[in-house]
């Protein structure tokens, strides 16, 4: 071996980072569904701020949109809980089986859905009332 390539090999860090890229993937999952809770926290906000400002809150059908509302932010709230748990930043460790992951996935999906379906049926709900 020449000299050159020898002092070459000397000069490569002997550490070398392993990544997992299982936690690399979850990790960015996780992310992924922090900037969809984000989205749907702003839409909700906005809604209830729209309810309020107009006074609809006070009629029948604005008190529904208001208990679908409170509905939808109940559901936002267990949907933080679980993604910190994802994250390993809750009270509860981290699932480590894919089986628990992946149930938490398809629990995250089935609340912020319905989420989302709440917080478009009282949009859908405010324009109604707002042409009258």
């Amino acid at each position: 071996m020449s000299t050159k390539r020898r002092a070459s090999l000397k000069a490569l860090p002997a550490v070398a980072e392993v990544v997992n890229l299982h936690d690399a993937r979850l990790s960015r999952r996780v992310e992924a569904y922090r900037g969809r809770l984000d989205r749907v926290l702003k839409a909700n906000k906005r809604a209830v701020t729209r309810l309020f400002s107009t006074g609809l809150m006070f009629t029948k059908h604005g008190t529904r949109a208001g208990r679908d509302l409170l509905l939808a932010h109940e559901h936002l709230l267990r949907v933080v809980a679980l993604i910190d748990r994802l994250g390993n930043e809750g009270d509860v460790p981290a699932p480590r089986r894919a089986e628990e992951v992946d149930a938490i996935f398809i629990e995250l999906d089935a609340l912020l859905d319905r989420t989302g379906e709440l917080t478009e049926h009282t949009a859908k709900l405010l324009e109604e009332l707002g042409k009258d």
